[in-house]
């Protein structure tokens, strides 16, 4: 599938089962529960994109030559959750990095690991791969989210500064 940066492509297929939760790639059947998934993290964020972006995107996650990935986690027999990824390089760094650009989980499964499966199936796929970091971005206001990451990452304390063009 994906031969980026020297990676094992196969790693990026991976499908990780966590209890009741299944973690694997996007395909193009999903579509409708994508749409789902990404309106509700947009409307979250209180953003709106229009439906040609949403094309675009979901277009990108299953391209072979971009380096972005997209993971639905499954539970009960219907994705509720995604994760999104996108791969780059670091002036740091001999192998790859991951920007975790993208995680959502549906309200009434939050609280049940369904996040922590997003990250640590992304974090096991970068590591499969031969990549060497994941790193991510939350709002200051997302306490929920920072429990979680508190306890699973290590917080670098920057700052981001945002310009648009």
């Amino acid at each position: 599938m994906h031969a980026l940066y020297g990676l094992k492509a196969k790693a990026f297929d991976a499908t990780r089962k966590t209890g009741a939760v299944t973690v694997r790639p996007l395909v193009a059947a999903d579509r409708d529960d994508w749409d789902r998934l990404w309106e509700a993290y947009l409307a979250f964020y209180k953003t709106a994109l229009p439906p040609t972006h949403y094309d675009l995107t979901f277009l990108r996650y299953l391209d072979p030559t971009e380096p972005m990935f997209a993971y639905l986690a499954d539970s009960g027999g219907r994705p509720r959750g995604l994760v999104h990824i996108i791969l780059h390089r670091s002036g740091w760094l001999e192998g790859p990095t991951c920007y975790l650009q993208d995680l959502f989980v549906d309200p009434d499964e939050r609280g049940t690991g369904m996040g922590r499966a997003l990250i640590e199936h992304v974090y096991e796929v970068i590591k499969a791969a031969g990549g060497e970091r994941v790193y991510w971005l939350t709002h200051e206001t997302n306490a929920t989210a920072r429990k979680l990451y508190d306890g699973i990452a290590k917080n670098a304390g920057f700052i981001q500064y945002v310009k648009a063009l």
